[in-house]
């Protein structure tokens, strides 16, 4: 496959909140926390710098994610990359299970809609990162991947079906 330049598309103050949680999973302290304004001047200069086809961001595994998929992007697919075993003994609510290891894997996601949005997730996050990246080469335009994964979620006491 080959690589395409990563686009930041224009993202709603509440998106950009999203994204100001470290990547370990940790809300930033009281003392950091920036004004709406100043986040949204942020995110806005974010935007300008881009130049690719396709925007991600990574979510906190529990809160943030919990939050975010109680009030999804309209359209949002819950994409969940383990083996149908592991999807069987629990899952997100709404997920669609598509095998990382199934030979068609690539081809499969290939047929999904690229405007789509998508929130992948595996057990751990080495699939879905594998996934993600798999994405951005065949154009997909909006993907937030559960750090983390699964165990993270349940971790965290969230639930799963």
């Amino acid at each position: 496959l080959r690589h395409l330049p990563v686009r930041t598309s224009a993202v709603t103050a509440k998106t950009a909140e999203r994204r100001a949680f470290s990547r370990h999973g940790e809300l930033p302290s009281s003392s950091v926390k920036m004004p709406r304004l100043l986040t949204m001047l942020l995110v806005v200069m974010l935007a300008a710098c881009g130049g690719g086809d396709t925007a991600v961001a990574e979510l906190t595994p529990a809160p943030a994610a919990a939050d975010f998929l109680a009030d999804p992007p309209s359209g949002l697919v819950v994409l969940d990359v383990r083996t149908p075993e592991e999807f069987d003994s629990g899952h997100l609510a709404d997920a669609v299970n598509l095998d990382f290891y199934e030979p068609t894997f690539a081809a499969s996601l290939d047929s999904l809609d690229k405007d789509a949005p998508y929130f992948v997730y595996c057990r751990s996050g080495n699939r879905s990162g594998q996934t993600v990246k798999t994405m951005k080469q065949l154009g997909f335009t909006e993907i937030y991947e559960l750090e983390g994964g699964i165990l993270t979620w349940i971790d965290a006491g969230l639930s799963v079906r």
